[in-house]
């Protein structure tokens, strides 16, 4: 008789632990062991438990191809998740690790491969049972594609968070928690040109300002207009062609149908506005047009005006900012297309490819949230129907036009700031530390990758590897011909740049966008979500009542307030970038890939630190240590 001893490892988060029946067989090359029952005396599977037992076969098994894991109900259901089990053979030797990391849920069977294997073409063929999960776990609603809007990234078929497994949702603590600070300094300098510059650089909508190296023909701003705000012994010519104007373009918000909000019409504008990168003042708005067309109802606002209309300009270029970072920098072009990621994944890679493992961790929580987002949020009768002026029509007439422009490249740091001409801005630190840290990840993604992939050819031949990406061509990103990616892979290359993409907007560019919200938008007037009053066409006629007549209402303000702060607040049960406590990979070579990944987002904490040392305004919102993972929120 051969005795394997098997230890099995129960979860850590509150309610993994089970009372129910679970029973183990080891399958090997050479045959099956008995099925046995674990049942140590006292309780066993306790929360974050790590339990041992001794499983007995008649023969030698030979090399262990999986573990099959039976979970059957003892009285009530009691659901378990198990992290990992590790098989050691008779006589000791090498424990081999077989990495589970799911909800067994009812009277379920589910086979777990050990964790060294990688690709399909290289698995040893078991025709005992089939490989993939789904034949003996219900992945219903993961399987399939939806589209929750017309013109936007298909999703998950789920029409709430319940209709999800329970591997892709909240654990208890995260499921109750849903249920001296930047905004200060905000309150007191939100009037100042400078902090509204700066904002245009490092708030949460960082990714808007470009070069301009020519002036639109609808926003006819004149030399004398702006030659107050200039630097002396210049002109806006020469600092056109210096490189030292920007502008930020709100086309995209032209003519997008406005909320109405009980029984109020609200305002929305699509404003121009030109910044000057001032050698001593920094970048400061010098001009604001507030809407696309030029005319006598849509005069240019100017610094040198009188103070409330320059200032109310202000606030309406900040209002359209609330829309459009809200809903695309962060709903869109985060959220929605991680989401493509995680159900390309699902259907389509196993649990023991390698991709499947690398982006697990970085998937993390991101169904069940955009469930949330879409009954709770951006629904028909959600809370930004309730709260912002694109609520309900608008904000989908506003995703769809961004989705028809947005592009693969664009979700590329390094192209993206080239592309924009803010290469040379500075205090740029979103800039800075998003290269750093892009730098890192596809630093890393690329020494996990070659550790199972040696050469382009092995990309070439995984057919699972194929068929995810064409899933996600062609299914995730439907109906976008200007997006640019291909629906196969053809090289390393190309897998690398393409997971970097998927990590990179799950962990740093979410973090971007997100976790300032509340520090930006506390202060009302400073980032309001909606406009009670038409944009101004007379500079003299603005008046404080003007102002406050614009302005959201009390009511509007406190749920601003309240979404921005639940939203952007740091989560109960973070997983910082980098670490990664369900442990996927088990080859020393992957290991030491983490390893190096940890020292790299180590040495950049550290510099942004020093960086940030004595800075009035610092600028933390991308510390490795305060990324999530994934996007949780």
């Amino acid at each position: 008789m051969e005795e394997y001893k098997v230890t099995v490892a129960t979860g850590t988060s509150e309610y993994s632990g089970t009372n129910n029946y679970i029973y183990v067989t080891l399958v090997g090359e050479n045959g099956q062991s008995e099925r046995t029952i674990l049942d140590n005396p006292g309780l066993d599977f306790c929360r974050g438990a790590v339990d041992e037992y001794k499983v007995c076969s008649p023969a030698p098994l030979g090399p262990l191809l999986l573990v099959r894991l039976e979970k059957q109900r003892y009285w009530v259901e009691d659901n378990w998740f198990c992290r990992y089990v590790t098989v050691e053979p008779p006589g000791g030797g090498i424990a081999l690790t077989f990495p589970c990391y799911r909800w067994l849920i009812g009277d379920v069977k589910v086979e777990i491969r050990e964790g060294t294997e990688i690709r399909m073409h290289t698995r040893v063929p078991i025709p005992i049972a089939p490989e993939r999960e789904p034949s003996s776990y219900s992945y219903v609603c993961l399987s399939r594609w939806t589209a929750w809007a017309s013109g936007i990234p298909k999703c998950i078929d789920a029409k709430t968070e319940a209709d999800l497994h329970q591997d892709v949702r909240f654990d208890s603590e995260k499921r109750s928690d849903f249920e001296g600070s930047l905004h200060y300094y905000c309150m007191e300098h939100w009037k100042e040109d400078w902090f509204f510059g700066y904002q245009c650089l490092n708030g949460s909508n960082p990714r808007m300002i470009q070069r301009c190296k020519e002036l639109p023909g609808n926003f006819p701003v004149s030399g004398d207009m702006v030659q107050g705000s200039l630097a002396p012994r210049t002109t806006l010519d020469k600092e056109l062609k210096a490189g030292n104007i920007y502008l930020i373009d709100y086309a995209i918000m032209d003519g997008v149908p406005t909320n109405v909000i009980r029984g109020k019409p609200q305002y929305i504008a699509a404003p121009l506005c030109l910044l000057y990168e001032h050698p001593d003042q920094g970048l400061i708005p010098v001009a604001i047009q507030l809407g696309q067309t030029p005319g006598l109802d849509t005069p240019i606002f100017l610094p040198n005006d009188p103070p409330l209309a320059w200032l109310l300009a202000k606030i309406w270029v900040r209002h359209s900012e609330f829309q459009v970072f809200q809903l695309l920098s962060h709903l869109l072009r985060t959220h929605l297309l991680v989401e493509v990621f995680c159900v390309a994944t699902l259907r389509q890679l196993p649990a023991v490819h390698p991709v499947y493992k690398l982006l697990a961790p970085h998937l993390r929580y991101t169904l069940e949230i955009n469930c949330r987002g879409r009954t709770q949020l951006v629904s028909a009768d959600g809370i930004f129907k309730r709260v912002v002026s694109t609520g309900g029509e608008g904000l989908l007439v506003l995703s769809q036009r961004e989705y028809k422009v947005l592009t693969y490249r664009s979700l590329q740091p390094c192209w993206d700031f080239q592309q924009r001409g803010a290469t040379t801005l500075k205090d740029y630190f979103y800039r800075e530390h998003s290269l750093m840290l892009w730098d890192a990840i596809h630093s890393f993604v690329s020494g996990m990758i070659s550790v199972y992939y040696q050469c382009d050819s092995d990309v070439v031949e995984d057919p699972e590897l194929q068929t995810w990406i064409k899933d996600i061509a062609e299914e995730g990103f439907v109906d976008v011909p200007t997006f640019g990616l291909s629906n196969e892979l053809k090289n390393k290359a190309e897998l690398v740049t393409l997971l970097s993409v998927a990590i990179f907007t799950s962990t740093a560019q979410h973090a971007a966008t997100n976790n300032g919200q509340f520090d930006w938008c506390a202060w009302v007037p400073n980032t309001p979500c909606t406009m009670r009053h038409p944009t101004p066409t007379d500079k003299d006629a603005v008046t404080m009542e003007m102002i406050m007549d614009s302005l959201p209402d009390v009511s509007q303000t406190c749920l601003e307030m309240a979404i921005t702060w639940h939203l952007g607040r740091p989560q109960p049960d973070a997983v910082p970038l980098g670490q990664y406590p369900e442990q996927y990979f088990t080859e020393p070579q992957a290991q030491e890939v983490i390893d190096r990944f940890r020292k790299e987002l180590k040495d950049i904490e550290e510099h942004i630190l020093s960086q940030n040392q004595g800075l009035e305004l610092p600028y933390l919102f991308l510390l490795p240590s305060r990324i999530e993972n994934s996007i949780t929120i």
